[in-house]
């Protein structure tokens, strides 16, 4: 995608294609985002450090941090150690964790932010959120959209495909937050605002409805499309509505009561699956179930090592997550008992449809 003018909704620049990473050097120096270099380079363990010494050559001074975690502590510490001299940005390279971090730096201290993801693991590429672990708890903390966001298929793919394959389940999750904030219309009267929720649909559909996998680098480009839409959507927005409803709750509650389980994006694939099923929307849950099968992500609670009880009582718990929010989980304000029978239910509807 060539350079867009520069706008408080969306990045300087967005490049999503192999070899990507070649062109970050001239990216960080042509003038726009930095005069000549001056760049704090935030990484995480793994692939983040091959890049920044890959572009580092080509900058006149950039400094390299590591984080590691995605805890609001070493957020904080990153920001005071960029207090000790003057950026022009920060560059974050890596995965979700790396991203957020850097993310969250930045914002506290003023600096445009580019984002150089290394997998598609969630929407946190391009969003204005950063989650952020603290006292055990992780939380979303407002933060400014990055100034550019580049996808290197290169990266990507050296990565992890568990991680990349998670993104599958954040985007589609999409489609039970849409239907959440429509409910909270009808409902209340919440204001929907349909830019938002139009980019949150589109990446949703084309995830959902694309033939390929992880192999397959014309669904990887759409994917992290889909991301990166994500992203904006929730800038447009102002909160992260239009990618978040139920679905969300219930992650958010697993990793409350049972940390370490699953990732942002298979949870939250699961718990769109479920929220589907609760508003017997039947189309959309054979074809989310669908989905998620094809690309190997869990379904039911066994699959991310979790008991039926513990499902239950991360249900019970999700509303909490999140009190500002009415979701189908808030309105059918279900007790323990009838989750339990909706969950036996939901068991039985997955294997009609997968087999």
């Amino acid at each position: 995608m060539p350079l867009l003018a520069r706008s408080v909704l969306t990045p300087l620049h967005i490049d999503v294609r192999r070899g990507a990473v070649a062109d970050l050097a001239a990216i960080l120096s042509d003038g726009r985002i930095s005069a000549g270099g001056d760049v704090a380079v935030v990484v995480g363990p793994g692939q983040g450090e091959r890049i920044a010494e890959l572009i580092r050559p080509s900058l006149r001074s950039a400094d390299v941090f590591t984080v590691a975690g995605g805890t609001l502590d070493a957020a904080d510490d990153l920001g005071a150690k960029l207090r000790t001299r003057s950026y022009d940005a920060v560059v974050g390279i890596g995965g979700g964790k790396t991203i957020d971090v850097a993310k969250y730096a930045a914002t506290r201290r003023g600096l445009p932010m580019v984002s150089v993801a290394t997998s598609l693991a969630n929407d946190g590429i391009a969003s204005p959120v950063a989650s952020l672990i603290t006292e055990g708890l992780k939380g979303s903390y407002g933060v400014h959209i990055p100034i550019a966001v580049i996808v290197d298929l290169d990266f990507v793919e050296a990565g992890p495909e568990r991680h990349n394959r998670a993104g599958v389940g954040d985007v589609i999750s999409n489609i039970s937050a849409l239907a959440d904030w429509e409910l909270a219309r009808r409902v209340r009267g919440e204001r929907v605002d349909g830019l938002a929720a139009s980019l949150s649909r589109a990446g949703a559909e084309a995830v959902l409805n694309h033939p390929g996998d992880m192999s397959d680098d014309g669904f990887v480009t759409v994917l992290a499309d889909a991301l990166i839409s994500s992203g904006l959507a929730m800038a447009i927005e102002g909160t992260s509505r239009p990618c978040s409803g139920g679905c969300h709750e219930i992650m958010h509650a697993i990793d409350a009561l049972f940390p370490g389980t699953a990732s942002h994006g298979e949870l939250a694939g699961l718990g769109a699956l479920f929220c589907t099923y609760l508003r017997g929307d039947e189309r959309r849950f054979a074809e989310m179930a669908a989905c998620l099968t094809r690309h190997g992500l869990p379904r039911l609670p066994a699959e991310v090592e979790l008991t039926d009880a513990q499902f239950v009582e991360a249900v019970q718990f999700a509303p909490a997550t999140r009190p500002d929010r009415y979701t189908i989980l808030e309105h059918l304000a279900m007790s323990a008992t009838e989750t339990r029978e909706r969950l036996a239910d939901y068991a039985g509807a997955l294997r009609d449809h997968i087999g």
